[in-house]
């Protein structure tokens, strides 16, 4: 039997990436799956490749309105989602930096997106999640959040994924009672279009990869098992946890 059959979910960020990979697997374990992304062209490309258990919803995360919409709109066609992962996000390179370099508009447009973004995108999952008798909630973290040299170099971004750690803890606890899980993902350096900055530079890359105790860099099928556990009944006593799938980088 597949492992999410009869659920419905839906992931930020879906049109590539991390998330695309996620909806996909999703989708073969038996989910109708909502593609959420900004990008409308992208949104829609992945939910016709996945096909008939899918949907596009266009969505900019860092704006209530928008968020609220989408989740009204999917709850009108009885696609109130079950599963919810808020995994969008941004990582400015070139403009994040150590705090006392750091422009208050890249400091605003990170924790807008990252932080912000998982506020809303979790505020009204659970609103929905309410009626339904319960859900299941992932973030996406990272391993930047612990500090560490690595961290201090995004200070906007790195904050903002601890106050995405911080964020699920608190929701976890608050709903729990309700059934509605909350857990954190923290996939190590993955290689994806947010990060062509680094995977383009033969030594950027080698010194974060050398800081990964398995040797190579984090791919999005690395996380798209963990995230189908969480999702499905058998992660049912799981919640308030951080999944770490880092390749050991937050060992160190």
């Amino acid at each position: 039997m597949p492992r999410l059959e009869n659920k419905t979910a839906l992931i930020t960020g879906a049109g590539s990436g991390i998330g695309r990979t996620v909806a996909q697997r999703f989708a073969r374990e038996g989910a109708r799956v909502v593609i959420a992304d900004r990008d409308e062209q992208a949104a829609r490309a992945t939910a016709a490749e996945i096909g008939v258990n899918a949907r596009p919803a266009v969505v900019d995360i860092s704006q209530e309105s928008s968020v609220e919409a989408a989740f009204a709109e999917l709850a009108g066609a009885g696609w109130t989602p079950d599963v919810v992962v808020a995994n969008a996000g941004v990582q400015l390179f070139g403009r994040d930096a150590k705090i006392a370099d750091l422009d208050l508009a890249a400091w605003n447009d990170t924790i807008g997106i990252n932080l912000t973004g998982a506020f809303l995108t979790v505020k009204h999952a659970i609103r929905g999640m309410l009626t339904l008798g319960g859900g299941s909630i992932i973030l996406t973290g990272s391993p930047t959040a612990f500090g560490g040299n690595e961290g201090a170099e995004f200070t906007a971004y790195s904050t903002s994924k601890a106050g995405i750690h911080g964020l699920a803890r608190f929701a976890a606890a608050g709903y729990a009672e309700q059934n509605i899980r909350v857990n954190v993902v923290v996939p190590a350096y993955t290689e994806t279009g947010l990060v062509t900055t680094i995977s383009e530079d033969s030594a950027a890359r080698a010194a974060i990869v050398g800081r990964i105790p398995l040797g190579r860099a984090g791919r999005p099928e690395d996380v798209e098992g963990i995230m189908t556990f969480l999702a499905s009944d058998e992660a049912a006593f799981a919640t308030g946890g951080l999944f770490a799938v880092d390749g050991g980088m937050s060992s160190l």
